[in-house]
């Protein structure tokens, strides 16, 4: 947009045609993810291939990152949210009815790739409609908005399965994903200047090569952000065993951590718009690093909650900034392109915590991995406050 206001009506345009589709979408989603196991074992895989099948939703989300950018700059940004909660209302009818565990494995690694384009084709519709002083806040709100569906998306899991059976989980969103492709042909037009011969003509690999220094620079720390974010899932749990505490009780310290989570997202896009960049991606992963330096210390309930708490506190913080990196740091020409470069390297980052955490584990200890985590995150903020320097970072005309 060229105007720098955005008004009530385009809020709420906005919340009809993006963060209510992604709400809905994220919902389904969150419903089936934790159910993907059991799916697979009652069709008769291992418990080493049923991890194989949950597996391969991340992996098909890190290989379909670029050729989403492709799909995204093809098409543009409605038709391929639209065609990709079609495929995914498609992949879940698939899993619905996978006479064995193979065909589930195919509905998951697709349903992996068309999330990738959706996630950058919301990226690249939001940097553009969105005047750059509320881009912050927007993004954030998306991110938010995703931790809200997987939130609520497990509970309406839990509620159909417990009603009918497992295969309803799928029904549900079958449901949920037609229903966002429906709320997302409403989606405003961009500018007419958005989608331009040059930028058609550009190919990846010439936007990838261009833009290299800034994946390395920029890019690999918010990929460091992405790590220490990931390494919350797979330490807590660990930990949470290590001192002895049940299920129900590691279950209600992340409820915990995802409370606070969930109630910061808009105030750290608000921050981030007014005070910059940096006055959120650097401390939250100062605090994120201090908790993962601290668990090791913790050898109870209420210390490890403390722990899960501050840990919610900066992740709930950094709501949206690896998105608002991206989008001030990417080009009028071939944005897309350059938006599945980033997502692919922060994937890499999101990817590389579990790993990491492994193994060192495997080598050292649980420790050792928490300290290696909080090293992460101090240097990943000192690398921040370096690049996300908004005298290197360039502004984008609107």
């Amino acid at each position: 947009m060229t105007d720098e206001s955005l008004s009530g009506k385009q809020w709420r345009r906005l919340a009809i045609s993006v963060y209510l589709p992604t709400t809905l979408s994220f919902i389904g989603f969150g419903a089936v993810v934790p159910l993907l196991a059991l799916t697979a074992h009652d069709l008769g895989a291992t418990v080493p291939q049923a991890a194989l099948v949950v597996a391969l939703l991340g992996l098909g989300s890190l290989l379909g990152a670029l050729p989403a950018g492709m799909v995204a700059q093809r098409f543009g940004e409605r038709r391929s949210l639209v065609g990709s909660l079609i495929v995914d209302a498609a992949c879940m009818l698939a899993a619905a009815l996978a006479p064995n565990a193979w065909v589930l494995a195919v509905a998951v690694f697709v349903l992996g790739l068309s999330g990738a384009v959706l996630m950058i084709a919301r990226q690249s519709f939001l940097t553009v409609f969105v005047p750059f002083r509320f881009r912050a806040r927007a993004l954030s709100t998306l991110g938010g908005v995703f931790r809200v569906g997987n939130l609520l998306g497990p509970l309406a899991g839990a509620a159909v399965v417990s009603a009918f059976d497992l295969r309803a989980a799928y029904w549900l969103a079958i449901g949920t994903s037609l229903a966002a492709a429906a709320t997302s042909l409403f989606l405003p037009d961009l500018p007419e200047h958005h989608e331009t011969t040059a930028a058609e003509s550009t190919g990846m690999g010439a936007v990838l090569r261009e833009h290299a220094r800034t994946f390395l620079t920029i890019g690999l720390g918010a990929s460091a952000l992405m790590l220490v974010r990931a390494s919350r899932d797979a330490l807590l749990p660990l930990w949470a065993a290590s001192i002895g505490l049940d299920a129900a009780q590691t279950s209600l310290i992340f409820a915990a951590s995802s409370a606070i989570d969930l109630m910061l997202f808009y105030i750290g896009g608000s921050m981030m718009d007014r005070y910059g960049r940096r006055s959120v991606a650097v401390p939250t992963m100062l605090i994120m690093g201090a908790c993962f330096g601290l668990l090791p210390l913790t050898a109870s309930g209420l210390g490890l909650t403390a722990v899960a708490v501050g840990l919610g506190l900066g992740n709930g913080l950094s709501s949206g900034v690896v998105l608002t990196l991206g989008s001030d740091a990417s080009p009028n020409v071939g944005r897309t392109h350059f938006l599945a470069g980033w997502r692919l390297t922060t994937a890499i980052g999101q990817a590389a915590g579990p790993l990491m955490i492994s193994a060192i584990t495997a080598a050292a200890s649980l420790s050792v991995a928490a300290w290696s985590v909080a090293g992460v995150g101090f240097l990943g903020g000192a690398w921040l406050w370096h690049w996300a320097d908004p005298k290197r970072m360039k502004r984008p005309s609107e």
